[in-house]
């Protein structure tokens, strides 16, 4: 590998996630033009070399970015640059959520959409969205008391408040990220007790039904205030696990 190869990997020696930083550090160099459409990336060993992980690591960051339509690879040959790597369309694959700190960033997202989204949702709501809401939250409580994960309920009852803006947009967007916007596989659902499991839905319930409520009573700014709360307070929970854990970055 040349210095110039070695030097776009510099940045990645101090992120919390070596995975997620490679496939941050590629992105920039495909975004600026370093790596230019149709270049041959260097191989994996040479990644390697250069910034001291895994072959692991190196797989999955280049199968994140095959994922994402940056790269192509041919047999024998290695990974190239797409001819068109500029992406026509942005999307969450599973491989970016493989750690609590990817699963916060994309809360973050998420506060950024439907906190206004639950504003317009409060002023254009009709009857049936309500039932719709309200259907959901029905759901996605029946799941939990099941055993599962809630997750796909979960994210109904969120894209019916999408759906309640009557801009078509938003619910546009949430399908295109799909259930990976209700992240669950470090919730640990699967290790709760049953009196624990009923406190999680009790919290669930609460903390929805306040959305629920602004939004039924047209209340603009309590719907965007809810939102904000709601999921303000589940990125506060995967920190605290992240630090109760002390999960491993990669």
């Amino acid at each position: 590998m040349t210095e110039k190869e070695g030097a776009f990997f510099n940045a990645i020696q101090h992120t919390p996630n070596l995975r997620s930083g490679l496939v941050d550090t590629l992105i920039a160099q495909i975004e600026s033009g370093d790596l230019a459409p149709g270049q041959r990336l260097p191989t994996e060993q040479a990644i390697m070399t250069a910034t001291g992980v895994s072959r692991t690591v190196v797989r999955e960051a280049l199968a994140s970015l095959r994922a994402k339509g940056l790269i192509t690879t041919r047999q024998g040959l290695g990974a190239f640059v797409s001819n068109d790597p500029n992406p026509r369309s942005f999307s969450i694959v599973p491989n970016d959520l493989e750690s609590i700190e990817e699963v916060i960033s994309v809360l973050e997202l998420r506060i950024g959409i439907e906190v206004e989204a639950a504003g317009f949702a409060a002023l254009r709501r009709t009857d049936e969205d309500l039932e719709r809401m309200q259907a959901r939250l029905d759901a996605l409580d029946a799941s939990i008391l099941a055993g599962g994960s809630g997750a796909a309920e979960d994210f109904a009852f969120h894209r019916a408040i999408l759906v309640a803006t009557q801009n078509s947009y938003y619910a546009r967007l949430f399908d295109t990220f799909g259930n990976l916007m209700i992240p669950r596989q470090w919730a640990r659902f699967d290790t709760m007790g049953p009196a624990e499991r009923q406190k999680h839905m009790a919290r669930m319930r609460r903390e929805h039904g306040a959305i629920f409520a602004a939004i039924r009573d047209r209340d603009e700014n309590a719907a965007r205030k809810t939102l904000r709360s709601h999921l303000a307070r589940s990125a506060a929970r995967f920190a605290e696990l992240r630090d109760h854990t002390g999960q491993p970055t990669a």
